[in-house]
């Protein structure tokens, strides 16, 4: 059997039967997919379909297997870009956003997500941009993220297409619980839970934990840990333990809880989940201050800012801040320099010319001609007040790398 036959006898048993009888089938059929080549007896249209989020990336993330969701993420852009798989590509530089938004690099999410938006443009086809709402969320950006919620709830509502609607309920639980809003989260983050989609339980099910706890909902706490722990037992990767270990600790007190926050951030730091490992610190501080232990809840809050400040997740570094000043330490909003205002494409072409490419290598990379690459760059050069592009190579001033994402 191919590997297409493979996952969808896989996929039949998950439905049928459950998670834990389906693994060694989602298992086999995720080992024939990594080992898929292009151009081996593959059709490249069903390799890019095979390596991608609509179907290795949904076994990877059901098996809780970091290092094979992150690995077919890039593999994806790598392939759909040396063979000009257009169509594809769009698809494959919304997975690999949604990889560095889980690996804590908002910015390299947003410039994937600039590629596809002008790669659609060229194109004339609308963006696929449904990584779009989790890069607004995370960034607690809210007018942005509702919009881009309410369309896409829209879009599932249309098509019928039910995981559109656990995009939206996954982005909006991290949306309100980076702003406290955790009634609105557990809300967001139960509808997706119910509905049990393949694949998506690896970031629903520590949203709906951290809501319901944070709301006093503990049978909703121990409904999210049986869930967990038995795919946890059937999928025992550090993934799928570190999370098991924060949701026991928000389940629990004393040395019980944390001991499991402890475990939690062990494993988790051996993961590529740096944005969930920030949270993990977030959550053993605000326990660690409320058990009247300030000096540790200091040592993990400046932890979770500083690695939130650095990836961008504002509104869980002001959540973050807010719970440092309540411990006694003085710390500063941060500060925002005028702004510099770059189209994406400008923004996109001077990243490029920054990274060293020239002039045609930009314009084969972007699908446009180099005299508009030359165009745009004339354009940036003026906007942020230099003349050359060993100026865009050098220090930037802190509202012009911003403006590139950088």
């Amino acid at each position: 059997m191919g590997a297409g036959d493979v996952l969808l006898d896989a996929f039949a048993i998950r439905l049928t039967d459950g998670h834990a009888a389906a693994v060694p089938a989602l298992a086999r059929a995720l080992r024939l997919i990594l080992a898929l080549e292009p151009g081996a007896g593959v059709d490249l249209g069903a390799f890019l379909w095979l390596a991608g989020y609509r179907a290795g990336g949904i076994v990877a993330g059901e098996l809780w297997d970091d290092d094979a969701w992150h690995a077919l993420a890039a593999r994806q852009v790598e392939v759909a870009r040396a063979t000009g798989a257009l169509a594809q590509l769009r698809f494959a530089l919304n997975f690999h956003a949604w990889s560095r938004v889980e690996s804590g690099d908002l910015a390299a999410a947003a410039r994937l997500l600039d590629e596809e938006r002008l790669i659609s443009d060229a194109m004339g086809t609308p963006p696929i941009a449904y990584c779009d709402l989790d890069v607004a969320a995370w960034r607690g950006d809210e007018p942005a993220a509702i919009g881009l919620i309410e369309a896409t709830r829209r879009q599932a509502t249309a098509s019928g297409i039910g995981r559109l609607r656990s995009l939206a309920d996954h982005a909006s639980a991290v949306l309100h619980n980076g702003l406290g809003r955790h009634d609105a989260a557990r809300d967001a983050a139960l509808r997706a839970f119910q509905r049990d989609e393949i694949g998506y339980d690896t970031f629903i099910v520590a949203e709906l934990a951290e809501a319901a706890s944070r709301t006093d909902d503990a049978a909703l706490v121990a409904a999210a840990l049986d869930r967990m722990s038995e795919r946890a037992r059937a999928t025992p990767t550090e993934w799928a333990l570190g999370t098991e270990a924060c949701i026991r600790a928000l389940a629990s007190d004393g040395d019980a809880a944390d001991g499991c926050y402890r475990e939690s951030i062990d494993r988790l730091g051996r993961t590529h989940r740096k944005a969930q490992l920030a949270r993990v610190h977030l959550l053993y501080g605000e326990w660690l201050r409320r058990a009247r232990r300030r000096g540790e809840a200091r040592e993990h809050l400046r932890t979770a800012h500083d690695m939130l400040t650095a990836m961008g997740a504002d509104a869980f570094a002001e959540r973050t801040r807010r719970e440092l000043v309540a411990t006694g330490e003085t710390v500063r909003r941060r500060t925002v320099d005028t702004a510099v205002e770059l189209t994406a494409q400008e923004a996109q072409i001077a990243r490029l010319a920054r990274e060293g490419l020239s002039n045609p290598e930009i314009s084969t990379r972007l699908f446009i001609s180099p005299r508009t690459v030359e165009w745009h760059l004339g354009n940036v050069f003026t906007k942020v007040g230099i003349r050359s592009r060993r100026q865009l190579r050098g220090t930037l001033p802190g509202a012009v790398a911003r403006a590139l994402q950088i």
